[in-house]
């Protein structure tokens, strides 16, 4: 009986240890398995972030900061282009800055001495948007005018403010200020056009009679450019 007893109490240990052993390996195989779904889980979702960002494209940087930058860009190019157009103004042209500290905004005073439009005042308004120098400056005739190249609300036909042109005079990032001021102070003489007028009207008139065309030019410099 108690070599029974004996044998009985082996088996069982036996078995106690058997069944912690199995349980052990168990754990370990269950740990194995969860590593291994864990890192292939992981691969996974690398792989579809990656084909995401390939769909997206590359990222990019906000219109906010963009457009900071560009302002940046375009004021440091103004303070070297404002002084060479103060050191090189036409010897009837004016500009004003309503705020010393905001250069991209000015006003040009043309004052012609010779031709057509002798004696009158003739006030231009220049704003140079933040993209500049990759675009022209926006600039409007605040003068009432009779002007081929003029409309009579302001609008303006100069090739060197063309954004988009065809035959190579539009505007290109080489293109600086004092070539706008210096355009504009040309549409009273050399680059006077009737034969590409924005207002056709004004050049019908001079085509049609010119000393009549002549007498309302004055009549607008007396109304409105004195």
């Amino acid at each position: 009986m108690i070599v029974v007893a004996e044998r009985g109490a082996d088996c069982s240990l036996f078995l106690y240890f058997f069944f912690l052993s199995s349980l052990s390996f168990a754990n370990q195989l269950c740990s194995y398995f969860c590593s291994r779904l864990k890192a292939a889980v992981m691969l996974t979702l690398a792989s579809k972030l990656k084909r995401d960002d390939g769909v997206r494209g590359p990222r990019t940087s906000s219109p906010a900061s963009d457009s900071t930058r560009r302002v940046s860009v375009r004021d440091k190019l103004l303070v070297k282009e404002v002084a060479e157009l103060e050191a090189n103004l036409p010897c009837t042209c004016k500009v004003n800055f309503p705020d010393p500290n905001k250069l991209h905004y000015f006003q040009l005073t043309v004052i012609p001495d010779e031709g057509y439009y002798q004696g009158g005042k003739f006030q231009f308004e220049i704003e140079v948007p933040d993209a500049y120098n990759m675009v022209p400056p926006k600039v409007k005739c605040l003068t009432r005018i009779w002007h081929p190249n003029i409309t009579e609300m302001g609008e303006i036909c100069l090739s060197l403010l063309r954004e988009h042109s065809i035959d190579g005079t539009g505007w290109a990032p080489t293109r600086t200020l004092k070539d706008v001021v210096w355009g504009l102070n040309s549409l009273f003489t050399d680059l006077l056009n009737f034969d590409d007028p924005l207002n056709i009207e004004a050049a019908e008139h001079h085509l049609r009679d010119k000393e009549d065309f002549r007498n309302k030019v004055e009549d607008y410099i007396k109304r409105y450019a004195r």
